[in-house]
């Protein structure tokens, strides 16, 4: 009687952890995801600081097109606030979007191709639903370039990729 209990409890337990989300409708969560990325850039159009912010995760990461631009939520915050306070923060219009999900449906992640001042961009990130709202963890914003340019752009930052790769080189060292 034991041992029958215990398989019962070792099944039950087993058939739990792997059961997916059954009310979880993966349309009307593309939508929910859709509509925090599209507000998140109309936030930073409109230079609305506490709305772009309250979009992001507390322990996000921002990382920018700058090899330098690595960035948590607070340095994020402290980069970005003088361009909000402005009024001119930076306008992104989404072109086109992907979202694929994990299988428990409460982290999925994200790919998109932006107009920007710079010209297309791309950019890609992970969000997470915590309780009933997706929090961005993760964003990375990338130029896009042409492969019948790359040869221009290698040479215009030969320089400064040098250096960026000296200074990274004896941090690595150090440590």
């Amino acid at each position: 009687m034991k041992n029958s209990i215990s398989i019962m409890l070792v099944l039950l337990f087993i058939s739990c952890n792997n059961q997916k989300p059954a009310n979880l409708n993966f349309v009307k969560e593309k939508e929910n995801i859709n509509n925090v990325l599209n507000t998140w850039h109309k936030n930073a159009a409109e230079s609305n600081y506490e709305g772009y912010f309250n979009a992001m995760d507390e322990n996000s990461i921002f990382i920018g097109t700058d090899a330098s631009e690595h960035w948590n939520k607070k340095e994020f915050e402290k980069f970005s606030k003088p361009f909000f306070d402005r009024g001119k923060a930076w306008d992104f219009t989404p072109l086109k979007r992907n979202i694929y999900f994990e299988k428990d449906g409460r982290i999925a992640w994200f790919d998109e191709l932006l107009n920007t001042w710079m010209g297309v961009c791309r950019g890609s990130g992970v969000i997470e639903k915590e309780g009933e709202t997706w929090k961005i963890k993760h964003y990375v914003l990338s130029l896009t370039i042409p492969n019948s340019n790359i040869d221009e752009v290698i040479k215009i930052n030969k320089t400064k990729d040098s250096t960026f790769v000296k200074k990274l080189h004896s941090n690595l060292i150090r440590n």
